[in-house]
Protein backbone atom coordinates (compact mmCIF):
# COMPACT_ATOMS: atom_id res chain seq x y z
CA UNK A 1 0.00 0.00 0.00
CA UNK A 2 3.04 2.67 0.83
CA UNK A 3 4.41 1.31 -2.66
CA UNK A 4 1.34 2.35 -4.35
CA UNK A 5 0.64 5.94 -2.22
CA UNK A 6 4.29 6.68 -3.30
CA UNK A 7 3.83 5.81 -7.07
CA UNK A 8 1.16 8.02 -7.16
CA UNK A 9 3.32 11.12 -5.33
CA UNK A 10 5.58 10.53 -7.54
CA UNK A 11 3.01 10.34 -10.50
CA UNK A 12 1.38 13.92 -9.02
CA UNK A 13 5.13 15.63 -8.60
CA UNK A 14 6.64 14.87 -12.25
CA UNK A 15 3.65 14.65 -13.76
CA UNK A 16 3.93 11.00 -15.95
CA UNK A 17 0.90 8.84 -16.43
CA UNK A 18 0.61 5.45 -14.26
CA UNK A 19 1.86 2.12 -16.04
CA UNK A 20 -0.83 0.64 -18.28
CA UNK A 21 -1.29 -2.60 -19.24
CA UNK A 22 0.19 -3.40 -22.25
CA UNK A 23 -0.04 -5.87 -25.51
CA UNK A 24 1.63 -9.02 -25.06
CA UNK A 25 4.75 -9.56 -27.50
CA UNK A 26 3.47 -12.79 -29.15
CA UNK A 27 -0.23 -12.62 -31.22
CA UNK A 28 0.34 -16.32 -31.54
CA UNK A 29 -2.94 -18.78 -30.52
CA UNK A 30 -2.55 -21.16 -27.68
CA UNK A 31 -4.60 -22.94 -25.27
CA UNK A 32 -7.97 -21.57 -26.78
CA UNK A 33 -6.35 -17.51 -26.55
CA UNK A 34 -5.73 -15.07 -29.40
CA UNK A 35 -4.80 -11.58 -30.48
CA UNK A 36 -7.30 -9.89 -32.58
CA UNK A 37 -6.44 -6.36 -33.86
CA UNK A 38 -9.89 -4.73 -34.08
CA UNK A 39 -7.93 -1.48 -35.55
CA UNK A 40 -4.60 -0.85 -36.05
CA UNK A 41 -2.70 -0.79 -32.79
CA UNK A 42 -5.69 -2.16 -30.56
CA UNK A 43 -5.35 -5.51 -30.12
CA UNK A 44 -7.76 -7.94 -27.47
CA UNK A 45 -7.06 -10.71 -26.20
CA UNK A 46 -10.16 -13.38 -26.64
CA UNK A 47 -10.51 -17.00 -25.49
CA UNK A 48 -12.13 -19.30 -28.08
CA UNK A 49 -13.07 -22.74 -28.23
CA UNK A 50 -14.31 -24.57 -30.98
CA UNK A 51 -15.28 -28.30 -29.80
CA UNK A 52 -14.63 -30.86 -32.89
CA UNK A 53 -18.38 -31.83 -33.88
CA UNK A 54 -20.39 -33.02 -37.03
CA UNK A 55 -20.70 -30.33 -40.17
CA UNK A 56 -23.90 -30.47 -40.80
CA UNK A 57 -26.90 -30.31 -37.48
CA UNK A 58 -30.08 -31.79 -38.10
CA UNK A 59 -32.93 -29.17 -38.78
CA UNK A 60 -34.70 -27.80 -36.05
CA UNK A 61 -38.64 -28.34 -35.85
CA UNK A 62 -40.29 -25.91 -36.59
CA UNK A 63 -41.66 -24.63 -33.53
CA UNK A 64 -40.87 -21.62 -31.11
CA UNK A 65 -42.10 -19.02 -33.63
CA UNK A 66 -42.62 -15.54 -31.65
CA UNK A 67 -44.56 -12.68 -33.38
CA UNK A 68 -43.50 -9.53 -31.62
CA UNK A 69 -45.89 -7.04 -32.25
CA UNK A 70 -45.75 -3.83 -29.97
CA UNK A 71 -46.25 -0.23 -30.01
CA UNK A 72 -44.39 2.02 -27.45
CA UNK A 73 -45.73 5.41 -26.69
CA UNK A 74 -43.56 7.94 -24.63
CA UNK A 75 -45.63 11.04 -22.81
CA UNK A 76 -44.25 14.58 -22.45
CA UNK A 77 -45.56 13.62 -18.42
CA UNK A 78 -42.91 11.05 -18.21
CA UNK A 79 -44.48 7.92 -18.52
CA UNK A 80 -43.91 5.13 -21.06
CA UNK A 81 -46.93 3.35 -22.54
CA UNK A 82 -46.16 -0.60 -24.05
CA UNK A 83 -48.85 -2.39 -25.66
CA UNK A 84 -48.80 -5.90 -26.48
CA UNK A 85 -50.86 -5.64 -30.04
CA UNK A 86 -52.91 -9.20 -31.21
CA UNK A 87 -51.17 -12.38 -30.04
CA UNK A 88 -47.91 -11.11 -30.25
CA UNK A 89 -47.08 -12.60 -27.25
CA UNK A 90 -48.19 -15.69 -25.68
CA UNK A 91 -49.02 -16.13 -22.11
CA UNK A 92 -47.10 -19.17 -21.50
CA UNK A 93 -43.66 -17.62 -22.77
CA UNK A 94 -44.16 -14.43 -19.80
CA UNK A 95 -44.12 -17.24 -17.18
CA UNK A 96 -41.21 -16.24 -14.56
CA UNK A 97 -41.68 -12.75 -15.36
CA UNK A 98 -42.92 -9.51 -13.58
CA UNK A 99 -44.51 -6.26 -15.43
CA UNK A 100 -45.53 -5.82 -18.52
CA UNK A 101 -48.97 -7.17 -19.53
CA UNK A 102 -49.73 -10.40 -22.17
CA UNK A 103 -50.72 -10.66 -25.48
CA UNK A 104 -53.13 -8.07 -26.46
CA UNK A 105 -52.56 -6.05 -22.84
CA UNK A 106 -50.64 -2.69 -22.56
CA UNK A 107 -48.55 -1.56 -19.41
CA UNK A 108 -48.10 2.20 -18.39
CA UNK A 109 -44.58 2.49 -16.56
CA UNK A 110 -43.50 5.92 -14.97
CA UNK A 111 -39.90 7.01 -16.80
CA UNK A 112 -37.57 8.20 -14.49
CA UNK A 113 -37.59 11.54 -15.42
CA UNK A 114 -39.78 14.04 -13.54
CA UNK A 115 -43.24 14.40 -14.90
CA UNK A 116 -47.47 14.73 -13.82
CA UNK A 117 -49.51 11.40 -13.41
CA UNK A 118 -50.78 10.33 -16.91
CA UNK A 119 -54.25 11.81 -17.43
CA UNK A 120 -54.26 14.04 -14.59
CA UNK A 121 -57.25 16.90 -14.34
CA UNK A 122 -56.58 20.49 -15.23
CA UNK A 123 -56.76 22.50 -11.51
CA UNK A 124 -60.17 23.42 -10.77
CA UNK A 125 -62.17 21.42 -13.71
CA UNK A 126 -62.87 18.21 -14.15
CA UNK A 127 -61.66 17.58 -17.39
CA UNK A 128 -58.96 15.23 -18.33
CA UNK A 129 -56.42 16.84 -20.34
CA UNK A 130 -55.46 15.08 -23.28
CA UNK A 131 -51.83 13.75 -23.24
CA UNK A 132 -49.45 14.97 -26.28
CA UNK A 133 -46.46 12.10 -27.54
CA UNK A 134 -43.13 12.66 -27.01
CA UNK A 135 -42.15 9.77 -29.19
CA UNK A 136 -44.62 6.76 -30.89
CA UNK A 137 -42.63 3.27 -32.08
CA UNK A 138 -44.25 0.15 -33.79
CA UNK A 139 -42.51 -3.07 -33.95
CA UNK A 140 -43.69 -5.81 -35.89
CA UNK A 141 -41.61 -9.03 -36.40
CA UNK A 142 -41.42 -12.44 -36.27
CA UNK A 143 -38.49 -14.20 -34.86
CA UNK A 144 -37.93 -18.10 -34.38
CA UNK A 145 -36.58 -19.75 -30.95
CA UNK A 146 -35.19 -22.94 -30.47
CA UNK A 147 -33.34 -24.30 -27.50
CA UNK A 148 -29.23 -25.31 -28.21
CA UNK A 149 -29.35 -28.95 -28.15
CA UNK A 150 -27.63 -31.89 -30.02
CA UNK A 151 -24.38 -30.74 -31.54
CA UNK A 152 -25.86 -27.29 -31.62
CA UNK A 153 -22.92 -26.68 -34.49
CA UNK A 154 -24.33 -23.45 -35.28
CA UNK A 155 -24.61 -21.79 -31.86
CA UNK A 156 -21.90 -19.73 -30.37
CA UNK A 157 -21.62 -18.20 -26.39
CA UNK A 158 -20.02 -14.84 -26.37
CA UNK A 159 -18.83 -13.89 -22.80
CA UNK A 160 -18.75 -10.03 -22.18
CA UNK A 161 -17.22 -8.70 -18.91
CA UNK A 162 -17.77 -5.02 -17.07
CA UNK A 163 -15.50 -2.17 -15.45
CA UNK A 164 -12.33 -3.53 -14.01
CA UNK A 165 -12.66 -7.75 -14.88
CA UNK A 166 -11.12 -9.81 -17.33
CA UNK A 167 -12.22 -12.95 -19.74
CA UNK A 168 -11.01 -14.99 -16.65
CA UNK A 169 -13.78 -14.22 -14.56
CA UNK A 170 -15.72 -16.63 -16.67
CA UNK A 171 -13.46 -19.41 -16.14
CA UNK A 172 -15.99 -21.65 -14.55
CA UNK A 173 -18.36 -20.74 -17.18
CA UNK A 174 -16.52 -21.45 -20.77
CA UNK A 175 -14.86 -24.73 -18.35
CA UNK A 176 -18.70 -25.55 -18.49
CA UNK A 177 -19.87 -24.94 -21.37
CA UNK A 178 -16.92 -25.86 -23.65
CA UNK A 179 -17.18 -29.69 -21.76
CA UNK A 180 -20.90 -29.44 -22.87
CA UNK A 181 -19.63 -29.30 -26.66
CA UNK A 182 -20.43 -25.52 -27.31
CA UNK A 183 -18.42 -22.92 -29.14
CA UNK A 184 -17.64 -20.54 -26.56
CA UNK A 185 -15.90 -16.69 -27.05
CA UNK A 186 -14.72 -14.38 -24.71
CA UNK A 187 -13.08 -10.91 -25.22
CA UNK A 188 -10.55 -9.08 -22.71
CA UNK A 189 -12.18 -5.78 -23.29
CA UNK A 190 -9.15 -2.56 -24.25
CA UNK A 191 -7.13 -2.13 -21.07
CA UNK A 192 -8.25 -5.13 -19.07
CA UNK A 193 -6.36 -8.48 -18.98
CA UNK A 194 -3.93 -8.52 -21.69
CA UNK A 195 -5.35 -6.53 -24.29
CA UNK A 196 -3.72 -3.38 -25.27
CA UNK A 197 -4.07 -0.78 -23.45
CA UNK A 198 -3.96 2.79 -25.57
CA UNK A 199 -2.96 6.08 -23.29
CA UNK A 200 -5.62 8.26 -24.61
CA UNK A 201 -9.54 8.81 -22.86
CA UNK A 202 -11.00 8.26 -25.86
CA UNK A 203 -10.29 4.73 -26.85
CA UNK A 204 -12.57 3.29 -23.69
CA UNK A 205 -16.05 5.42 -24.43
CA UNK A 206 -18.70 3.18 -24.80
CA UNK A 207 -19.31 3.28 -28.32
CA UNK A 208 -15.20 2.64 -28.75
CA UNK A 209 -16.01 -0.49 -26.85
CA UNK A 210 -19.06 -1.12 -28.11
CA UNK A 211 -16.79 -1.10 -32.06
CA UNK A 212 -14.73 -3.49 -30.80
CA UNK A 213 -17.15 -5.89 -29.36
CA UNK A 214 -19.04 -5.80 -33.15
CA UNK A 215 -15.59 -6.34 -34.35
CA UNK A 216 -15.52 -9.89 -32.24
CA UNK A 217 -19.35 -10.22 -32.97
CA UNK A 218 -18.36 -10.21 -36.54
CA UNK A 219 -15.49 -12.16 -36.84
CA UNK A 220 -17.24 -15.39 -34.68
CA UNK A 221 -20.65 -15.20 -35.44
CA UNK A 222 -22.39 -18.08 -36.72
CA UNK A 223 -26.88 -18.84 -37.19
CA UNK A 224 -27.48 -18.57 -33.35
CA UNK A 225 -25.61 -16.47 -30.98
CA UNK A 226 -26.11 -16.32 -27.23
CA UNK A 227 -24.70 -13.28 -25.40
CA UNK A 228 -23.89 -13.62 -21.72
CA UNK A 229 -22.77 -10.09 -20.45
CA UNK A 230 -21.90 -9.30 -16.61
CA UNK A 231 -22.16 -5.79 -15.44
CA UNK A 232 -21.33 -2.88 -17.93
CA UNK A 233 -20.62 -5.70 -20.28
CA UNK A 234 -24.79 -6.23 -20.57
CA UNK A 235 -24.56 -2.83 -22.03
CA UNK A 236 -22.93 -3.80 -25.07
CA UNK A 237 -24.96 -7.60 -25.08
CA UNK A 238 -27.71 -5.15 -25.57
CA UNK A 239 -26.16 -2.80 -28.29
CA UNK A 240 -25.28 -6.34 -30.34
CA UNK A 241 -28.97 -7.82 -29.80
CA UNK A 242 -30.12 -4.13 -30.78
CA UNK A 243 -27.87 -4.13 -34.07
CA UNK A 244 -27.89 -7.63 -35.07
CA UNK A 245 -31.63 -8.73 -34.37
CA UNK A 246 -31.53 -11.92 -36.76
CA UNK A 247 -28.53 -13.03 -35.29
CA UNK A 248 -28.69 -12.91 -31.47
CA UNK A 249 -30.62 -16.03 -30.62
CA UNK A 250 -30.76 -14.90 -26.39
CA UNK A 251 -29.18 -12.84 -24.51
CA UNK A 252 -28.62 -13.08 -20.79
CA UNK A 253 -27.91 -10.17 -18.12
CA UNK A 254 -25.92 -10.94 -14.72
CA UNK A 255 -26.44 -8.06 -12.45
CA UNK A 256 -26.86 -5.37 -15.32
CA UNK A 257 -28.96 -3.03 -13.80
CA UNK A 258 -31.86 -0.93 -15.03
CA UNK A 259 -33.04 0.23 -18.56
CA UNK A 260 -31.68 3.42 -18.63
CA UNK A 261 -29.51 5.62 -20.96
CA UNK A 262 -25.41 6.01 -19.35
CA UNK A 263 -24.92 9.20 -18.43
CA UNK A 264 -21.48 9.36 -16.30
CA UNK A 265 -21.85 10.86 -12.78
CA UNK A 266 -19.91 14.34 -12.37
CA UNK A 267 -19.63 14.18 -8.50
CA UNK A 268 -18.02 10.73 -9.20
CA UNK A 269 -14.58 9.77 -7.17
CA UNK A 270 -13.50 8.44 -10.54
CA UNK A 271 -13.35 12.08 -11.66
CA UNK A 272 -10.52 12.09 -9.41
CA UNK A 273 -7.01 12.80 -11.09
CA UNK A 274 -5.27 9.64 -12.33
CA UNK A 275 -2.73 10.42 -9.44
CA UNK A 276 -4.95 10.49 -7.19
CA UNK A 277 -6.72 7.48 -7.97
CA UNK A 278 -3.59 5.35 -7.98
CA UNK A 279 -3.24 6.93 -4.39
CA UNK A 280 -6.31 5.47 -3.43
CA UNK A 281 -5.93 2.44 -5.53
CA UNK A 282 -5.28 -0.33 -2.37
CA UNK A 283 -8.67 1.64 -0.70
CA UNK A 284 -10.83 0.60 -3.85
CA UNK A 285 -9.71 -2.65 -4.20
CA UNK A 286 -10.69 -3.23 -0.77
CA UNK A 287 -13.82 -1.31 -1.33
CA UNK A 288 -14.56 -3.25 -4.69
CA UNK A 289 -14.17 -6.38 -2.51
CA UNK A 290 -16.57 -5.74 0.26
CA UNK A 291 -19.06 -4.75 -2.43
CA UNK A 292 -18.63 -7.50 -5.13
CA UNK A 293 -18.67 -10.44 -2.77
CA UNK A 294 -21.31 -11.52 -0.24
CA UNK A 295 -18.72 -12.91 1.77
CA UNK A 296 -15.26 -11.25 2.30
CA UNK A 297 -12.80 -14.25 3.62
CA UNK A 298 -9.79 -15.88 1.95
CA UNK A 299 -11.50 -17.65 -0.45
CA UNK A 300 -13.25 -14.59 -2.05
CA UNK A 301 -9.31 -12.65 -2.28
CA UNK A 302 -8.25 -15.88 -3.93
CA UNK A 303 -11.23 -15.92 -6.76
CA UNK A 304 -10.61 -11.89 -6.59
CA UNK A 305 -7.27 -12.70 -8.00
CA UNK A 306 -7.66 -15.72 -9.63
CA UNK A 307 -10.47 -13.84 -12.24
CA UNK A 308 -7.79 -11.06 -12.75
CA UNK A 309 -10.37 -8.66 -11.94
CA UNK A 310 -10.14 -4.93 -10.57
CA UNK A 311 -6.33 -5.34 -11.90
CA UNK A 312 -6.32 -2.51 -14.08
CA UNK A 313 -4.53 0.93 -14.33
CA UNK A 314 -5.91 3.63 -12.96
CA UNK A 315 -6.04 5.69 -16.33
CA UNK A 316 -8.02 2.92 -17.69
CA UNK A 317 -9.89 2.52 -14.73
CA UNK A 318 -10.79 6.23 -14.96
CA UNK A 319 -11.02 6.86 -18.61
CA UNK A 320 -13.44 3.44 -18.52
CA UNK A 321 -16.05 5.03 -15.70
CA UNK A 322 -15.90 8.94 -17.14
CA UNK A 323 -16.79 7.30 -20.83
CA UNK A 324 -19.97 5.56 -19.91
CA UNK A 325 -22.14 7.84 -21.96
CA UNK A 326 -24.53 6.31 -24.35
CA UNK A 327 -28.08 8.05 -24.14
CA UNK A 328 -29.65 5.46 -26.88
CA UNK A 329 -29.89 3.01 -24.49
CA UNK A 330 -32.57 4.25 -22.86
CA UNK A 331 -36.19 2.27 -22.21
CA UNK A 332 -37.52 2.65 -25.16
CA UNK A 333 -34.50 1.17 -26.65
CA UNK A 334 -34.71 -2.01 -24.27
CA UNK A 335 -38.68 -2.32 -25.12
CA UNK A 336 -37.46 -2.89 -28.89
CA UNK A 337 -35.64 -6.07 -28.09
CA UNK A 338 -37.76 -9.16 -29.09
CA UNK A 339 -35.14 -11.41 -28.06
CA UNK A 340 -35.59 -13.56 -24.86
CA UNK A 341 -33.42 -12.37 -21.99
CA UNK A 342 -32.59 -14.64 -18.68
CA UNK A 343 -32.00 -11.97 -15.70
CA UNK A 344 -29.12 -13.30 -13.34
CA UNK A 345 -28.67 -11.34 -9.75
CA UNK A 346 -27.00 -11.43 -7.30
CA UNK A 347 -29.04 -10.55 -3.86
CA UNK A 348 -26.46 -9.43 -1.84
CA UNK A 349 -25.15 -6.92 -4.61
CA UNK A 350 -24.55 -3.81 -2.99
CA UNK A 351 -23.84 -2.04 -7.03
CA UNK A 352 -27.62 -2.88 -8.18
CA UNK A 353 -30.06 -2.91 -6.34
CA UNK A 354 -32.49 -6.09 -7.60
CA UNK A 355 -35.14 -3.07 -7.96
CA UNK A 356 -33.05 -1.91 -11.21
CA UNK A 357 -33.20 -5.73 -12.49
CA UNK A 358 -37.17 -6.02 -11.37
CA UNK A 359 -37.38 -2.89 -13.59
CA UNK A 360 -35.65 -4.68 -16.75
CA UNK A 361 -37.97 -7.42 -16.36
CA UNK A 362 -41.00 -4.91 -16.89
CA UNK A 363 -39.69 -3.33 -20.16
CA UNK A 364 -38.24 -5.67 -22.14
CA UNK A 365 -40.74 -8.16 -24.04
CA UNK A 366 -39.59 -11.66 -22.65
CA UNK A 367 -37.55 -11.91 -19.84
CA UNK A 368 -37.15 -13.85 -16.47
CA UNK A 369 -35.46 -12.99 -13.68
CA UNK A 370 -33.40 -14.95 -11.33
CA UNK A 371 -32.21 -14.14 -8.14
CA UNK A 372 -29.76 -15.91 -6.57
CA UNK A 373 -29.89 -15.66 -2.68
CA UNK A 374 -26.19 -16.15 -1.91
CA UNK A 375 -24.68 -14.29 -4.35
CA UNK A 376 -23.21 -10.28 -5.01
CA UNK A 377 -21.96 -8.84 -7.89
CA UNK A 378 -19.67 -11.25 -8.62
CA UNK A 379 -22.10 -14.36 -8.62
CA UNK A 380 -20.40 -16.47 -11.32
CA UNK A 381 -17.22 -16.44 -9.33
CA UNK A 382 -19.11 -17.03 -6.04
CA UNK A 383 -21.97 -19.74 -7.21
CA UNK A 384 -20.33 -21.29 -10.37
CA UNK A 385 -22.53 -24.35 -10.24
CA UNK A 386 -25.94 -22.80 -10.01
CA UNK A 387 -25.36 -19.84 -12.41
CA UNK A 388 -23.63 -22.13 -14.82
CA UNK A 389 -27.38 -24.48 -14.05
CA UNK A 390 -29.49 -21.30 -14.74
CA UNK A 391 -27.76 -20.39 -18.28
CA UNK A 392 -27.05 -23.78 -19.50
CA UNK A 393 -31.30 -24.36 -18.42
CA UNK A 394 -32.18 -21.10 -20.45
CA UNK A 395 -29.62 -21.95 -23.64
CA UNK A 396 -32.02 -24.92 -23.71
CA UNK A 397 -35.17 -23.53 -22.72
CA UNK A 398 -37.96 -22.61 -26.14
CA UNK A 399 -41.25 -21.66 -25.70
CA UNK A 400 -43.90 -23.97 -26.58
CA UNK A 401 -45.29 -24.45 -30.12
CA UNK A 402 -48.74 -22.11 -30.46
CA UNK A 403 -51.68 -25.18 -30.08
CA UNK A 404 -49.37 -27.46 -28.28
CA UNK A 405 -51.15 -27.55 -25.06
CA UNK A 406 -54.45 -27.90 -27.11
CA UNK A 407 -52.70 -30.93 -28.66
CA UNK A 408 -52.10 -32.31 -25.33
CA UNK A 409 -55.39 -32.18 -23.91
CA UNK A 410 -57.01 -33.80 -26.76
CA UNK A 411 -54.29 -36.54 -26.31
Amino acid sequence: MLTSIADGLLCCLLGKAANAVGPLDSLDSANGYSFMEVKPGRILRVRHSAPARPAEEAPAAARGTVHCKRKITVYRSGQLLIENLGDAVRPDILQGRGGCAGAGGSAELELAEPGGPAGAREAGTGKRRKRKPKKVVNIDCKKQITSCKGTHGDVVLFFIHGVGGSLDIWKEQLDFFTKLGYEVVAPDLAGHGCSSAPQIAAAYTFYALAEDMRAVFKRFAKKRNILIGHSYGVSFCTFLAHEYPELVHKVIMINGGGPTALEPSLCSIFNMPTCVLRCLSPCLAWSFLKAGFARQGAKEKQLLKEGNAFNVSSFVLRAMMSGQYWPEGDEVYHAELAVPVLLVHGMHDKFVPVEEDQRMAEILLIAFLKVIDEGSHMVMLECPETVNTLLHEFVLWEPEAPGADTQAEKK
